[in-house]
């Protein structure tokens, strides 16, 4: 990278630090855990690691023809990315064109916005781990529906205990919904620590809304301050 691209690229992480207001730098019952319920011991693979959980999860998923999303125009599975210990988990709602064209979630301008802001907390996409709710996409990326959140969070819930992360931060309403078992609008969740299965959750809003309302990133950052200080980072001023 040249010293050209490096100023770039510091000029654009500074410029966000200044939107965001800161001031300088299976249908088994068993997957259905809830908050609140006892915790129960995932279906480990013979090691019992992460990693290997995470593919026995996913190969279960398989082609996935569950609901009826999968004859619904969907490209593709998109199941999720990152590091399989992650101490910081974020979960969206339903992948978007550009993730149903490359399988990987949160790459459209959404996905790259949250990049940066993963960035903006001293970390790399590589350093957390990322997934929906819903692992096909939505025709013209509507909502979810009620069925199809039913038939495909128990994958979401089992790649949770797969992880165990420290902290998941719950990407806009329909993420905070299914975890927390609330009608609660995201603008009163948000800013405030819930906790599913013994984890510590912050809701806050999701990147497409803050493209649509970037007036709101300020307090997407001040929710994001809360999560570096519960994973002993110290917030830039």
């Amino acid at each position: 990278m040249s010293e050209r691209d490096v100023r770039e690229d510091l000029a654009g992480h500074l410029r966000l630090f200044a939107q965001l207001g800161a001031e300088g730098l299976s249908r088994d019952p068993a997957w259905r855990r809830r908050p609140g319920d006892q915790p129960e011991a995932p279906a480990l693979g013979a090691s019992g690691e992460p990693a290997e959980t995470l593919e026995l999860v996913r190969a279960d998923l398989g082609d996935c023809t569950r609901c009826k999303l999968h004859r619904l125009g969907r490209a593709q599975i998109v199941y999720g990315v990152g590091n399989p210990r992650a101490e910081l988990m974020f979960i969206g709602e339903a992948p978007g064109h550009d993730e149903d064209i490359q399988g990987i979630p949160f790459v459209g301008r959404a996905g790259q916005l949250l990049t940066k802001i993963i960035e903006a907390i001293d970390l790399k996409r590589e350093d957390v781990y990322i997934a929906n709710v819903i692992k096909c996409r939505p025709p013209q990326n509507r909502n979810p529906e009620p069925d199809e959140v039913d038939t495909c969070e128990p994958f979401l819930f089992q790649q949770i205990d797969a992880i165990k992360p420290k902290v998941i931060v719950a990407l806009g309403k329909f993420a905070a919904h299914t975890l927390l078992r609330t009608a609660i609008p995201i603008t009163k969740l948000r800013g405030t620590w819930s906790t599913y299965a013994g984890v510590k959750l912050m809701p806050t809003f999701h990147p497409a809304y803050l493209l649509r309302s970037p007036d709101e990133k300020a307090k997407a950052w001040a929710d994001l301050q809360l999560v570096m200080v519960e994973l002993g980072k110290r917030p830039p001023r």
